[in-house]
């Protein structure tokens, strides 16, 4: 590879890195700068590096921009209506007695699709709580579990930001990586329950003293010295949902849900979201986009046209569920859907659309980032360095998927953002798919998977577990890095199985 353009990708990188970990600008800014630097050591001219940069910034956001934004919007109606305590509670009641930390992990996974990690796991801790309560114990294997099992589908599953941004830099079908990314999901579920299981009880003498009189105020706490006791059936109190972030180190105790939703009128029953109503706003955008994805390809292979680069003329009804599986049209379809059945007809319509707000303000950026990974991907492209990669590649008969996962692993350890790791990957791996024979899904699912690993000192998400969950210094490492470098490590064979077929 040409030393000039093998320099240009590693100053790019290193720019990234140094620019959100030592100064005072964020990864919206350290990538296009990163794209300036890669054009510049490349010896691209300054009017096409820059060409360069607002086409690919364009065209990231023409196919993924509003999708992003629509999904964090039915996001926030999910946190705040209730429904996403009210799936998190059909777990536990559906799993039972000795098995709610499969309860916490399937919940996490599931509010985790559309609901941000940070405020999901705020919500959803207080449960929790209460189940340990109930126990008498366990309660840092449960607060394990529903973390990790928030981490898989925030970095596996669209319409997750992060995911979504590396579909659309990579041009991946959205709908097989919804199918793909659930399907990693489900198999790595068990490593989550199994390292939870053996780190919690180890790490439970070793809870905040604060923490432990939180969690069990009103019950026999479990002692210190002899670890979580077992025992104790998983009735649920109503106590959970949203609180506020930890402050001072101290993490909030149960308090009773508050969804601000306003006070219903004399005669109206107070307003509760069952199972069936929470999850039809995450369920229906979900399925009209998987069924799109299968139905072209049924359509195609009726039709004899299999390459996927070939000229296709969908069948009529094939037409049609392509417009209502199509990603913008379909999370339109949900976030109508959360509105109107999630939130009570009484709720002040400026309530909404301050929630709507906050929901756009929180996706803006994420979408900034996700266009300036497309930048410095196009930028790659342009200049010539993805072509030099590709080739380089190619003589070390490494396998292709293994790129786009140690390039996010690296990127993820170096500063700590899951999403900035995936998209930074999905960008020096977009001018390389078809160099190298990779497909775009299978380049999306090992961005994505390398991302998760070893969350830490520098990831936000690391500091409100630990916290919420009483866990300082090593034993903070052994617990949250932990589960996060097992399914990341679990992930790995998946890809390589799944690089047989993809």
């Amino acid at each position: 590879m040409d030393v000039k353009l093998l320099l240009a990708l590693l100053l790019g990188i290193a720019t990234i890195v140094v620019l959100v970990l030592r100064t005072r600008l964020d990864a919206f800014v350290a990538l296009l700068v990163a794209a300036l630097v890669t054009g510049f050591v490349a010896g691209s001219p300054a009017g096409e590096t820059i060409t360069s940069i607002t086409t690919g910034f364009g065209n990231t956001l023409a196919s993924i921009g509003i999708v992003i934004g629509l999904g964090v919007a039915i996001g926030k109606v999910l946190e705040v209506s209730g429904a996403a305590d009210a799936l998190a509670r059909t777990f536990v009641r559906a799993l039972g007695r000795g098995r709610e930390h499969w309860a916490m992990a399937g919940t996490g996974a599931v509010v985790s699709i559309p609901v941000f990690c940070d405020s999901g796991y705020v919500i959803m801790n207080p449960l929790a709580r209460s189940i340990a309560r109930r126990l008498r114990g366990r309660y840092v294997t449960l607060a394990l579990a529903l973390g990790c099992g928030m981490t898989l589908t925030h970095h596996l599953v669209p319409p997750t930001p992060g995911p979504l941004g590396v579909a659309g830099i990579l041009g991946a079908d959205l709908g097989a990586l919804i199918l793909a990314g659930l399907v990693f999901t489900v198999l790595l579920v068990p490593v989550v329950i199994g390292y939870a299981s053996w780190i919690g009880p180890r790490l439970e003498p070793e809870v905040d003293e604060t923490v432990r009189e939180a969690v069990y105020a009103g019950s026999r706490a479990p002692s210190p010295t002899t670890g979580a006791s077992s025992g104790g059936g998983a009735a649920l109190t109503e106590t959970g949902g949203p609180t506020s972030p930890p402050a001072g180190g101290e993490p909030p105790s149960d308090e009773p849900l508050s969804h601000q939703l306003g006070e219903a009128p004399e005669g109206e029953q107070p307003h509760r979201v069952g199972f069936g109503l929470a999850a039809l706003p995450l369920l229906v955008p979900l399925l009209l986009i998987v069924l799109n994805t299968v139905a072209t390809a049924i359509d195609r292979n009726a039709q004899g046209v299999l390459d996927p680069n070939a000229d296709y003329t969908p069948s009529a009804w094939a037409a049609v569920l392509a417009f209502v599986g199509n990603p913008v049209v379909a999370l339109i379809v949900g976030i109508v859907l959360a509105v109107y059945l999630l939130l009570p007809r009484w709720t002040p319509r400026k309530r909404v659309h301050g929630w709507l707000a906050d929901a756009a303000a929180s996706a803006g950026l994420i979408i900034l980032i996700t266009g300036a990974g497309g930048a410095l991907g196009q930028v790659l492209r342009d200049s010539g360095v993805g072509d030099a990669l590709a080739e380089a590649i190619a003589d070390l008969s490494l396998p292709a998927v293994l790129i786009p996962f140690v390039v996010a692993s690296l990127v993820r350890v170096a500063q700590g953002s899951g999403t900035v790791a995936m998209i930074t990957a999905a960008s020096v791996t977009a001018p390389l798919v078809a160099t190298i024979g990779l497909s775009p899904l299978l380049a999306a699912l090992a961005c994505c998977a390398g991302s998760m690993v070893f969350s830490y000192f520098n990831d936000s998400y690391f500091w409100v577990v630990t916290r919420f969950t009483g866990l300082d210094g090593t034993a903070a490492l052994r617990g949250w890095s932990g589960i996060t470098t097992a399914v990341w490590a679990a992930s790995l064979p998946l890809l390589l199985v799944a690089s047989l077929f993809l």
